[in-house]
């Protein structure tokens, strides 16, 4: 949905010839669009795997659940960091991919992990993920216990499309 208001207004000179300016407002509003890819199960509660807002695309909390099956409940990648991490990282691109998002646009990664001796072992599967990008993205690692049970690492992401 867009809106447009625009305002005119006629400035005279002294010398009493009327000049005719234009000043134009625009207040565009911008729908927000749910993203779930089809690799993903439908989110439980009111919440979306991805939002896009403009080109702003902010990609939720993403764990290491393989692609949906219809009628059986998420099932994790593996019990190693390796694992879940790799698949995590799938998850949030293919969000990403669905919101029209490249890694390149992501601005800032957010990643929990459920224990600090997971650190070195998180950074070289993230280093080695990334090789190849060219402007890396902001990022914060940080210890958090309230994940699923078996379930080692979550990331979001916030991209910026163009």
């Amino acid at each position: 949905m867009t809106e447009h208001a625009e305002h005119a207004e006629k400035v005279v000179t002294t010398d009493e010839k009327a000049v005719t300016t234009e000043k134009v407002v625009t207040n565009e509003k911008t729908e927000k669009t749910a993203i779930t890819p089809p690799t993903h199960t439908t989110p439980p509660a009111k919440f979306s795997h991805g939002v896009r807002k403009g080109n702003i695309l902010q990609v939720a909390g993403q764990v290491g659940f393989l692609p949906a099956v219809p009628g059986q409940p998420p099932t994790p990648a593996g019990d190693t960091l390796r694992e879940q991490t790799l698949q995590t990282l799938a998850n949030v691109k293919a969000v990403l991919e669905e919101g029209g998002a490249t890694w390149e646009d992501v601005i800032m990664m957010r990643v929990y992990l459920t224990d600090t001796a997971h650190f070195a072992e998180f950074n070289e599967l993230y280093d080695a993920y990334f090789a190849d990008l060219k402007s890396v993205p902001a990022a914060r690692t940080t210890v958090y216990v309230g994940l699923p049970a078996g379930l080692l690492v979550e990331i979001d992401a916030l991209a910026v499309l163009g």
